[in-house]
Parts: structure tokens; sequence; C-alpha cells
């Protein structure tokens, strides 16, 4: 059994994709970026207190995987808009162009701590004000790094990707699956 250290219904769906089971006690920390951190630094930073903080409450020493996503454009992160105002400006920075979608997963055990980093590139089309709005009004993109899910209705502003799309999600499960199996936590295990 594994601890999730997240309250995020998709990587619970992304583990349950890879035959993972889990239990979730999500890892309250301070997410505030440090002053001029790396958008990769405070994705794996995150990651790996999510894990340790969790890891460290539990006598039972249960592995518990950490992770953190961020989406990063001209050196900025975007986090998770506050409002309609902020999310529009982000659309209009991510808008007919390129952006880095940064995701760390980290693995606790009693070994320590194995952290993972993957870097997605991803291609927004030209974006109107009035689907940006109306994409707002859904709901959607208020819990997501750069406002917008690739997994739900934000899927039409997307081009293209190079990279995992998985991680775009919040749960890199080619890096997940590597830390688990080295760790001796089986993945693709039948549903009981």
């Amino acid at each position: 059994m594994l601890i999730l250290a997240s309250a995020s219904p998709r990587r619970r769906e992304l583990l349950q994709q890879i035959g993972v089971p889990h239990v979730v006690q999500a890892a309250d920390i301070d997410e505030t970026p440090l002053s001029g951190e790396a958008p990769g630094d405070y994705v794996q930073r995150l990651a790996r207190s999510k894990a340790g903080h969790i890891f460290g409450s539990h006598r039972d020493e249960m592995p518990v995987l950490g992770a953190d996503t961020t989406v990063a454009i001209d050196g900025l992160a975007l986090g998770k808009p506050a409002d309609d105002r902020e999310h529009r400006v982000m659309f209009e920075r991510l808008s007919a162009r390129e952006h880095a979608v940064y995701s760390a997963v980290a693995l606790a055990t009693s070994a320590g701590v194995a952290v993972r980093l993957s870097v997605t590139r991803v291609v927004f089309r030209a974006v109107t004000e009035s689907e940006r709005a109306t994409y707002w009004a859904s709901g959607e993109p208020r819990d997501k790094a750069g406002g917008y899910a690739i997994q739900g209705l934000g899927a039409i502003f997307i081009e293209s990707i190079a990279g995992s799309y998985s991680g775009v999600m919040g749960l890199p499960l080619a890096e997940t699956a590597a830390l688990l199996v080295a760790a001796g936590v089986p993945i693709w295990q039948a549903e009981t």
C-alpha cells in the first residue's frame, strides 16, 4: 500500500490507471516559491516536502508519494489562478505560444526520498477572449496550474505537446513507475 500526499483527483486516477493501490493523506505545506527559484527546482522541492512531511508522521513507514506541477513561460511560474482577472492575464500570455509544464514526483521510504522531474513542452493555439471567458465560467481552470486542464475542456486550446501527457495532468507516470519499482512498490496490481 502507498500513501498519496495529494488530494488531487487526477493524481488518484493516474495511480489507479497503473494499478497502484493507495490511500490519500494530503500534505499541508507552504507552497510559496523561494526568491529566484527556478520552476523545476520549485516543483521538486514541493514534491519532496510533501512526501517527507507525510512520511515523517507515520510510524509504519509506508511509502509516501508526493507530486507538484507548475506551468512556466517567460521565466514566470504560473500557479492556480485566483480569479477571472488572473486567469485572463495567464491566457493572454499562453495564447499562440509554447510553454513548459514542470511536474515532479517524490517517493519517501525508509531509504530516503527519491525525486524525478518531467518537463513537457505545450503549444497553445490562439485563444479568443470569448473562449477564455467561457472556459473560466465552466469552473474547470480554477484549481489547475496555468489555468487549464489538458484532460478536460482545456484540451481544445492545445496544438501539440512534446513530453509527458500524464505529467501535464500532474503525475508523470513513467517517472512515477520508475520510482515505485525501484523501491519495490508493485504496479499493475489487480483491484481487490
